[in-house]
């Protein structure tokens, strides 16, 4: 005797397939009948208002300008000589741990108390627990990195 190739797996995805297929018919059949009821199928056309949102109902032509294409900006606006603020790039820290033997330790900025992971191909200096040091940062592969650290005396 043959063993049947209907599992159950393949049976029960077969019942929510039609289900899901009744479900959707039973709503086809639902909003077709509140069409009949109303008069309406739903919102038809949708407007853009003079302040650029959707609606159901025709703009008021008395709200409506004419734009002209140069004043229309896409981009990104300059920044001023004037807007821009100098940040020093060199920041200043305490070790909070340092291995030797993985060579990879965490260093915590004074200004912001934030902790950035520091790896021994970053040092200028050799480091250890609780010196003074001078870093950069740069964009790691999980967060900010210091970089170009140095020993402060």
């Amino acid at each position: 005797m043959a063993k049947s190739q209907q599992t159950f797996n393949k049976s029960e995805k077969e019942k929510k397939r039609l289900k899901k297929r009744e479900d959707k018919r039973k709503k086809m059949e639902a909003r077709k009948a509140l069409a009949k009821e109303t008069g309406k199928k739903g919102i038809e056309f949708a407007y853009v208002d003079h302040f650029g949102n959707l609606t159901d109902t025709p703009p008021d032509p008395s709200q409506k300008f004419e734009a002209d294409a140069d004043d229309i900006n896409v981009s990104v606006p300059k920044t001023l000589e004037s807007d821009r603020v100098e940040i020093d790039p060199v920041r200043k820290g305490t070790v909070s741990f340092f291995d030797t033997s993985k060579g990879f330790g965490f260093i915590i900025d004074n200004e912001n108390k934030e902790k950035y992971f520091c790896h021994v191909s970053g040092l200028i200096d050799e480091i250890t627990e609780g010196n003074s040091v001078s870093f950069e940062l740069e964009k790691g592969m999980k967060g900010m990195n210091a970089v170009r650290v140095k020993l402060v005396k």
